[in-house]
């Protein structure tokens, strides 16, 4: 066998051996990307779980402290009508009882719990954000080292070779101009 034969032999199993270890890492890089995104699968489902979820616990408690206040102003407005001794009896019974309940919900929730909801409401979608924030960032990342191997040469020629491109950043897009001013909270 002569000298020229081995050469073109070892070089032959060289760019084989390189074909082969840039395929492969192009499909870590293209599956380390698809598990990030599935990371934000993830907290976007978490977040489309428990923001309403959480709407409804603070509804929940802002229902139960308004009709709280609406039954003490409602008595309140009674006892101040009542013409009698025993009308006076009787709606100043009710306005005690509505005091009662008011003093009972006072005594288990001693902060405004509306506020306090709503509060705890804004910090878990903070936390969710927060989350969210971070994986997008892992995810932007895993496909820049994609987009990185896909580009640049030699394994350029092997991602063309295997259907490998470019993907797209988990980018705001449009959104990012709104990100400008605060947002807008309505209840």
């Amino acid at each position: 066998m002569s000298t020229s034969l081995i050469v073109i032999i070892v070089v032959v199993v060289l760019l084989v051996i390189m074909l082969i270890s840039k395929y492969n890492t192009l499909v870590k890089l293209r599956n380390n990307r698809e598990n990030a995104f599935a990371d934000i699968d993830v907290q976007l489902k978490q977040r489309h779980d428990l923001i309403p979820q959480l709407v409804e616990t603070v509804k929940g408690y802002a229902a139960h402290e308004k009709e709280t206040l609406d039954r003490v102003v409602s008595a309140r407005n009674g006892a101040m009508r009542a013409g009698t001794i025993d009308e006076k009896i009787v709606a100043e019974s009710a306005l005690t009882s509505a005091l009662s309940g008011l003093k009972v919900t006072l005594e288990a929730y001693p902060d405004l719990k509306a506020n306090q909801n709503f509060l705890q409401l804004q910090e878990e979608i903070s936390d969710l954000e927060n989350k969210l924030s971070s994986v997008r960032r892992y995810f932007n990342s895993a496909t820049r080292e994609l987009n990185n191997a896909v580009e640049t040469f030699p394994s350029n020629i092997i991602a063309g070779m295997f259907g490998f491109h470019r993907e797209i950043m988990f980018d705001l897009g449009d959104q990012r101009a709104t990100l400008q001013e605060a947002p807008k909270i309505q209840f």
